[in-house]
């Protein structure tokens, strides 16, 4: 939420600007940086292209509509190994939260599971599930299902226990104490754990695309290796991160969005 002026209670533009302009200045002089090293010839730049080069390979393939069609097909991948693995640990981390019974059943085999690097998994993925859309997309949900878990159970956990008795008092349903009490109260938490799941998805995705196949950011990668073209594996890379920073934008919008009503979201 954008600061407000003391005097005049108007926006302050200045503060404004800083918050949008600040976040992006390392970025914007490692850049420059980078194009003048190139330029100069320090390094050479068949082996690390300037960003002029990455941008014209960046652009030749989106005239031809691959760049689109992969971008498309990796952003399909994320998106549903998110639905499925953060629908699993959003479920799973309520039922142990709230009932004693479930938590004492799942918690430890949870939690042994989530020790195991979900990444090491790959090899016996292959071997069990194939090499076609499901490994890719398993891998991508099993990677987010646990700090979306782990922040769910501690977000609903740490609603203070006198809210509930007060709601109890006034005689609210147990469906309304959880969609007016300890959903609300653990939302801070979940937001925290999906934002950190998004990062693990995406770092889950540049592996996966890496088992056969023929579409997808990882595939660009994978296929100019075999003809040493830096410039679009470097470009692949910058998409990525590019991916990563736009899903953790909007995951900070929804957060402002629904945590209006929480004084720390508030300026």
């Amino acid at each position: 939420m954008a600061k407000t002026n003391g005097r005049t209670g108007k926006p302050d533009i200045r503060s404004t600007m800083a918050d949008l302009l600040l976040p992006w200045l390392v970025p914007a002089l490692l850049i420059i940086a980078w194009q003048l090293t190139a330029s100069l010839h320090l390094v050479s730049a068949k082996l690390f292209p300037t960003p002029l080069m990455i941008v014209e390979a960046g652009w030749k393939l989106l005239a031809s509509g691959k760049l689109a069609h992969h971008m498309g097909i990796s952003l399909q991948r994320a998106l549903l190994g998110l639905l499925i693995g953060g629908s699993v640990g959003f479920l799973l981390g309520i039922a142990n939260a709230a009932f004693k019974t479930s938590y004492r059943l799942f918690d430890t085999t949870i939690q042994m599971i989530r020790n195991i690097p979900h990444l090491a998994l790959v090899p016996l993925v292959i071997i069990w599930i194939g090499i076609g859309e499901t490994p890719k997309v398993f891998l991508v949900a099993l990677g987010v299902l646990f700090p979306i878990y782990v922040n769910t159970y501690h977000g609903v956990r740490n609603v203070g226990r006198d809210l509930v008795e007060m709601g109890q008092v006034y005689g609210l349903r147990s469906r309304d104490i959880f969609f007016h009490i300890l959903l609300p109260g653990a939302l801070p938490s979940i937001f925290v754990g999906l934002r950190y799941a998004l990062g693990v998805m995406w770092l889950t995705l540049i592996v996966a695309e890496t088992i056969a196949t023929n579409q997808g950011i990882g595939y660009l990668a994978m296929n100019a290796r075999e003809f040493m073209q830096a410039d679009i594996i470097i470009l692949s890379i910058i998409l990525y991160a590019l991916f990563g920073k736009a899903a953790d934008i909007a995951a900070k919008w929804l957060e402002r969005r629904l945590l209006k009503w929480n004084s720390a979201y508030q300026s």
